[in-house]
């Protein structure tokens, strides 16, 4: 049986994350100017950091608050989601990203379309503009950032209460270093809502297969070393 529930509950919080973090994008252009100003990176780092460790706290008994589709494929694959549930989730995501950046567009046309409603752009000029790089980095970033959500909130001896902080710092870490290289997605639905409001398509495939590359990876590893382990002598 599905849980649509879930489902609203995945299209929310994923609205949330995908207004709030290009939001970010557009006031600190405007604030600080279209660079990456130290002030813009700490800035966008924090509201994608707080969006997904508020919306732990707020949706995580209800779905999980996976927020990302490349997080449900790694669930999914674990074996700790369903398919039906999975597919749910993915497209739920997605539709709340796409509400999302509708929304930015509609609030801060002229503003938001200068960069382009916060759509990742591809690998940056610390990275040569190199597709492969790019790759690198989403995947590395993905893999860290999935680690956590199984270490933080799957696995069956992690520390209460601690899942939104630990996530939500996670994000703005990766943030912090990733925003200059790839604009830091780790996320496909992240990026794919406000490409489809900007039209910015350059590199889009990096921001769907480094995540779901990296999630899988980092997914299968803490499954099978870690969180299956914790729940057989939990059992036992």
């Amino acid at each position: 049986m599905v849980n649509t529930r879930a489902w609203l509950a995945e299209a929310i919080a994923t609205f949330c994350l995908v207004f709030f973090g290009p939001l970010a994008i557009t006031i600190s252009a405007e604030l600080f100017g279209s660079g990456l100003s130290v002030e813009s990176i700490v800035m966008i780092s924090l509201a994608h950091g707080a969006a997904i460790g508020i919306m732990i706290y707020a949706f995580g008994h209800i779905s999980g608050a996976h927020i990302n589709p490349a997080v449900t494929i790694a669930m999914l694959v674990t074996r700790n989601i369903k398919g039906k549930d999975a597919a749910g989730y993915i497209g739920s995501q997605i539709v709340g990203a796409i509400l999302a950046a509708t929304a930015h567009m509609a609030i801060l046309p002229e503003a938001g379309a200068a960069v382009n409603f916060g759509t990742q752009g591809g690998p940056s000029e610390f990275l040569n503009f190199s597709a492969a790089s790019g790759l690198g980095v989403e995947i590395i970033l993905t893999f860290f950032l999935v680690t956590t959500i199984f270490m933080a909130a799957v696995h069956k001896k992690a520390a209460a209460g601690m899942a939104g902080i630990a996530i939500g710092g996670m994000i703005f870490l990766l943030h912090l270093v990733g925003v200059p290289l790839t604009g830091a997605s780790m996320n496909p639905a992240r990026t794919l809502g406000p490409a489809i409001v900007s039209g910015q398509w350059d590199f889009h495939w990096i921001y769907w297969v480094g995540p779901i590359v990296g999630a899988v990876i980092a997914g299968l590893i803490m499954q099978y070393v870690y969180v299956k382990k914790a729940a057989k002598e939990e059992a036992a």
